[in-house]
């Protein structure tokens, strides 16, 4: 299953579209480590710390907001 994971960071909030839940759950047991690790489209990346995270199913209509 696909969707939206929504980051809070310290100054940002982070929206990565489109990954699967199993992405997104190894992000959300990250959470309060200074560095959040996952692999995207081949890429490790380093979001710093993140808390807490959200998942949205599906992607998010921006026209709407949801």
């Amino acid at each position: 299953m696909k969707g939206t994971a929504i980051l809070f960071q310290e100054q940002n909030i982070t929206f990565i579209e489109d990954i699967d839940q199993s992405v997104f759950e190894e992000i959300k047991d990250q959470c309060g480590c200074e560095h959040c690790n996952c692999r995207l489209e081949n890429k490790v990346i380093d979001f710093g710390s993140v808390s807490p995270v959200f998942w949205h199913e599906d992607e998010v209509d921006w026209d709407y907001g949801y």
